[in-house]
């Protein structure tokens, strides 16, 4: 077992050759914990009610103006004048995907696959990638980084290795949190990955029983900032705890080695 120093703090790195080899990042050995009592009715009931917050703080991160008052009106109906139509079309998506993930989930039709991860694509990033519901089909970079997603013949290879690995982790965040920075390393569409991943990391959660994972807008920066580092250095441990630290869960803790982080 390897140890590293992150911030002063020592955290147990597990084996990871094979794991970094099918996901294309290395994580820490680490364990989650909570109070909470496994309840789908009431996780998705509770997702539901702050749903209209859910939608602004994801667009917000990709930088729509649309402020929460007029996400809030916007999904109640009613047009809200002086902006962009791709910035309303943005925000209704948003929305549009998450009814349609806690309606399969409600229905029990929810599995992780590439099928459920093109469904929710499909709706993310209508008329906003140049083509939506479908892995792409060309080569893409992220602004910022020197991390270069693997070419486009190879997606369904990578996807695959990297689902045979998730599919063997019982616990329900871990899976979830690997899923999205599984899915926003690889790019696997032309746009709406980083969207399209989060969605699939709640569907597990959400499914299970557990409460969501959600970003403030607050956090913009600290998110970017930290997945910056996370594609450029291929080290899991960071994004892990900063998820943690956003989940609707007040008990939810993550424990790397020996080290417990209070979000």
């Amino acid at each position: 077992m390897m140890m590293i120093q992150k911030n002063g703090r020592r955290l147990r790195m597990k084996p990871f050759d094979s794991d970094f080899e099918c996901m294309g990042f290395h994580y820490p050995e680490w364990d989650i914990r909570t109070s909470s009592v496994p309840d789908v009715s009431r996780s998705c009931f509770r997702a539901k009610k702050i749903l209209e917050g859910i939608v602004y703080d994801t667009v917000h991160l990709e930088g729509n103006p649309f402020t929460f008052p007029e996400v809030k009106t916007l999904l109640e109906g009613i047009t809200v004048g002086g902006h962009k139509l791709s910035d309303e079309r943005q925000v209704l998506n948003q929305a549009k995907s998450w009814k349609t993930l806690l309606q399969i989930i409600q229905s029990r039709e929810f599995d992780v696959n590439k099928e459920t991860f093109c469904r929710l694509q499909a709706i993310v990033a209508e008329e906003e990638a140049m083509e939506w519901g479908q892995f792409r089909t060309g080569p893409v970079s992220i602004a910022g980084t020197g991390h270069i997603p693997p070419a486009s013949d190879d997606l369904d290879a990578v996807f695959n290795q990297g689902l045979a690995i998730m599919e063997n982790i019982q616990c329900p965040h871990k899976k979830g949190i690997l899923f999205f920075l599984f899915g926003s390393l690889h790019q696997f569409f032309w746009d709406g990955n980083k969207r399209s991943s989060r969605l699939i990391m709640n569907g597990i959660l959400l499914s299970s029983g557990y409460d969501v994972i959600n970003i403030p807008a607050k956090k913009q920066l600290e998110f970017n900032e930290k997945m910056i580092r996370f594609y450029d250095g291929r080290d899991g441990a960071e994004m892990i705890e900063f998820l943690i630290s956003c989940s609707l869960d007040p008990d939810l803790k993550v424990y790397s080695g020996e080290i417990a982080t209070d979000p």
